[in-house]
């Protein structure tokens, strides 16, 4: 968020108010999978297969859920409430953002946020069907064919491996950036939930995030273990 963007904020907006914009299981999936992405990239580069493999398929049942939350979850975190068109990206980037992008993710953030969500299913999907002829073999191999098996090989221990770590570093140092030099609490919402939103009456919608929530991401994330724990069963 620009100074500028943050001006434009707080005088569009008047009095602010705490409200609810990252329901509780968006954020236990924030933090879950930034641990389970530092283990994969840890276990990856070390050789420790099977728990790079282990570390996997959490990443898998994870992402899975983030899929169906996206449509079903909280407002704020429904892909509907982040879906920027590139006129909306060149406002923010010009310091010229609507109050409303503001709340969520901002533009840029969304544009992260897809980024990290479409490298990471492509990294797990070709995890699945890599072979290092050694010791890991992912458990879709003998359900493709030998071609598909050396292309997800070469991609997932090539460059899926170092754009992931890429991206990783990217978001830290940006996080450290906003928080240490721009003095914005970026890491704070992400933890209680709330954020400073205009006041005034319908003007922001909180994210839904009761007790009726909470057990629909429960249920959908046992599902998304399910499939996850089945797909591992595949593997001999």
């Amino acid at each position: 968020m620009t100074d500028s963007s943050v001006a434009a904020f707080r005088a569009a907006s008047g009095p602010v108010a705490r409200t609810r914009v990252w329901d509780l299981p968006t954020r236990l999936f924030h933090w879950a999978l930034a641990v389970a992405v530092i283990g994969m990239i840890v276990t990856g580069l070390n050789g420790a297969m099977e728990w790079h493999f282990r570390i996997g398929y959490s990443v898998m049942a994870l992402l899975l859920f983030r899929l169906l939350w996206g449509f079903v979850g909280g407002r704020w975190s429904r892909f509907g409430a982040f879906a920027y068109g590139p006129g909306s990206l060149a406002a923010y980037l010009r310091g010229r953002a609507h109050p409303d992008h503001l709340i969520g993710h901002t533009p840029l953030g969304a544009l992260s946020v897809f980024a990290v969500l479409a490298i990471l299913v492509l990294q797990v999907a070709t995890g699945l069907m890599a072979d290092d002829e050694i010791s890991a073999s992912g458990p879709l191999t003998r359900f493709v064919s030998g071609e598909i098996v050396g292309m997800a090989t070469g991609w997932h221990k090539a460059q899926g491996k170092w754009i992931v770590i890429a991206l990783a570093s990217l978001h830290v140092l940006a996080v450290l950036f906003y928080v240490l030099i721009k003095r914005h609490r970026l890491v704070r919402p992400m933890v209680s939930g709330d954020k400073l939103v205009p006041s005034e009456s319908g003007q922001v919608a909180p994210s839904r995030d009761d007790a009726a929530s909470r057990w629909l991401a429960l249920v959908l994330f046992a599902l998304c273990a399910g499939v996850a724990w089945w797909i591992s069963s595949l593997r001999v």
